[in-house]
This record gives structure tokens, C-alpha cells and sequence, in this order.
């Protein structure tokens, strides 16, 4: 059978990015695995820490070798010894985080889910001016993202019709468990659905179609809470079909595919941390797999980003800039619309 040579990413070493100084806002679980990819894989500082909790501060600062510890966030923000902040709590307060980083003019990276809702996003975006805010979308910065990303640049997949993605976990959660309560705006799709959501965005960009989708149909199952417990959506992008799905009841392959009118690429299983690619076009096929980071040492590439961005006076990323933030919110909300689920304080 032919081989297909797939082409190299262009994905910088984290390594080689500028340095900032760092500071983390609310050090829960995701926070403690970003500082380990940050120590483990770039030259970044994290030089401060902070949370409403003395204990967990202390805590997290003593497990990952940070000088300073602040009790209050507003503490953390007006610290002069911190560049840029990564907001690290749950979505349901990333709006009132992020706005307190930008008011102190730090540069912010955003952990997914951006915001609760679209509005919540237009809103930090008008108040970021003259800094970097950006969604702490890590996949969009993972080498593989861009050998597909040229694939689908250089047109080797022809036309493109139709794109899959999903992330479905068995989470067996308790009643009291985040994802199980609309007062942090739980439910999956923010929190696994951004994912599979965010790659149909991206390959309807790189493919040229159009990146607002043309239609949104989704049905799902609520928790019993209200929030929504497994989605599955089909999303229109001009000529191209996104079948969508994401669960919090059951384990599906987090596998994602892109169909042309010449070919196929499919990312391999946990295709959200740094994965292989297999391109098919007719009887020839080629894989791609040189990823020297992996798991989550995949977020060191999001963190280089931004302080590469920050260094050259960018105030938005060019690989997920906030306008298409904004627009995959505004098709989460009109998914959550579909399927039932509103958050408190929402019309």
C-alpha cells in the first residue's frame, strides 16, 4: 500500500518562548497540572499564587516551589512582581476572575470553558484593551492540531463534508460534585463539549468554510439537577456536517475525524492531549506521531503562546482569536437552548 508523508507542525518549543512571571488564580486541579507542565517544559516563572483559602495556597505554592502566596485574588492581581495571570476556576466565575486580571492590566489566559455564555465573553473582550486575553483552549496550540490544521490548509482532503469529534466519560459522580450543580454551571458540554465543539471550529477555519455555523440541532439528557448530562449535535458549516457528542454518562473513543472529497484524517483516541494522525487519501495512507510532550505536559504549548504573542504586542491570538471564542459560546448557548438546560441569573 502507498505512504503518504504527512506534513511537520510548526508548533514552536515551549521552551524557546519569552519569559513572564505567572501568577495562578484559584489552584484547584487543572491549576496544579498546568504547573507541572510549566516547570517541566518551558523557561515561563510562576512566581505567585493566589486563593481564598490560606491552606490550599500554602499548599500548592509548597508542592510547586511558588514564592508567594496571596489570600485574596484581588491581592494576586495587583501583585507588580506578576506579567500575566491564568484564571483557573470554575467557568461559572471566569467572567468576574478574568475582569479583575484585565482591570489590572495583566496579560490572561483563561481556562475552557471561556465563559458561562456568549454575553459573559463579549464582555471580557471589551474590557481587554492594550493586553492579551486568551481561552486557555490548549488543543488549538498541540503539535498534531497543526499537521491537521496544513492538511486541511494545503487542500489534501479536497472539499470537506463532513467532521466528527467526541468526548464521552463514565464520571460516576457524587450528588454534590461541580459538573452536577447549575450554580457553577455544570453540566458536560462546558466542560468536555468545548472540545469537540472547538475542533469542528477549527477545521471548518482551516478548510475555508464558513466559521459561523449555518445550523445547530442537538438533543440531550439531563442530570437531575437540570444540567445536561450527555449532548450530541449536528452543526452545518456551509457544505460541511459536524456530528458532535459529549457524556458524562458513558466512555466513548475521544476520536476525531475529518471526511474530504479525496480523503480522511482521524487523531487517534485522546485526540485532546497530544496524539497521532493517520491521513488517508485513496489506497495510500500516512501517520504522523513525533509528539515529544505528552498528556498533560501538552498544556506547556498554550502558556508559550501567549507569552510569545504578549512579546510580539499581539492583544489576540491568531490560532483561536477571541471573535471565534465568542462565536462557539454563542452555539453553546444555542445547544443549551435546545436541550433545556439555564443557569442561574440567565434570561
Amino acid at each position: 500500500m502507498p505512504r503518504l508523508t504527512l506534513p511537520e507542525p510548526r508548533t514552536p518549543d515551549p521552551m524557546d518562548a519569552p519569559v513572564l512571571r505567572w501568577g495562578i488564580l484559584a489552584p484547584g486541579h487543572i491549576a496544579g497540572h498546568w504547573a507541572t507542565a510549566l516547570r517541566q517544559h518551558t523557561r515561563q516563572r510562576l512566581v505567585a499564587v493566589g486563593s481564598r483559602s490560606p491552606e490550599r495556597a500554602a499548599e500548592f505554592a509548597r508542592r510547586h516551589g511558588v514564592d508567594r502566596v496571596h489570600t485574596s485574588y484581588e491581592a494576586l492581581v495587583d501583585d507588580p512582581e506578576v506579567d500575566a495571570v491564568y484564571v483557573a476556576s470554575p467557568h461559572s466565575h471566569h467572567r468576574e476572575h478574568a475582569l479583575l486580571a484585565l482591570g489590572a492590566g495583566k496579560h490572561v489566559l483563561v481556562e475552557k470553558a471561556f465563559t458561562r455564555n456568549a454575553a459573559e465573553a463579549r464582555e471580557l473582550v471589551a474590557a481587554a484593551a492594550g493586553v492579551l486575553l486568551m481561552e486557555a483552549m490548549w488543543t488549538r496550540y498541540l503539535p498534531h492540531t497543526d499537521v491537521v490544521r496544513r492538511v486541511l490548509e494545503d487542500g489534501l482532503l479536497g472539499q470537506v463534508h463532513r467532521i466528527t469529534a467526541d468526548y464521552g466519560v463514565h464520571a460516576g459522580l457524587s450528588p454534590t460534585h461541580r459538573l452536577l450543580d447549575p450554580a457553577l454551571a455544570g453540566g458536560v458540554l462546558l466542560d468536555l463539549g468545548v472540545y469537540p465543539l472547538s475542533f469542528a471550529s477549527a477545521v471548518a477555519g482551516a478548510a475555508g468554510l464558513a466559521l459561523r455555523p449555518t445550523s445547530v440541532q442537538a438533543a440531550g439528557t439531563l442530570a437531575a439537577t437540570g444540567v445536561d448530562a450527555q449532548v450530541s449535535a449536528q452543526i452545518g458549516y456551509g457544505t460541511a456536517q459536524a456530528q458532535l457528542f459529549t457524556s458524562m454518562l458513558t466512555a466513548s473513543g475521544h476520536t476525531a475525524q475529518v471526511f474530504g472529497s479525496l480523503g480522511r484524517i482521524e487523531v487517534d483516541d485522546r485526540c485532546y492531549v497530544p496524539a497521532g494522525v493517520t491521513l488517508t487519501i485513496g489506497e495510500a495512507t500516512g501517520t504522523w506521531d513525533a509528539n515529544s510532550i505528552h498528556g498533560y505536559g501538552g498544556l506547556s504549548f498554550q502558556t508559550a503562546a501567549l507569552a510569545t504573542y504578549a512579546a510580539e504586542g499581539r492583544t489576540d491570538s491568531p490560532l483561536l482569536p477571541l471573535d471565534e471564542t465568542v462565536t462557539i459560546l454563542e452555539t453553546a448557548d444555542d445547544i443549551r437552548r435546545q436541550v433545556g438546560v439555564v443557569y442561574p441569573g440567565e434570561s
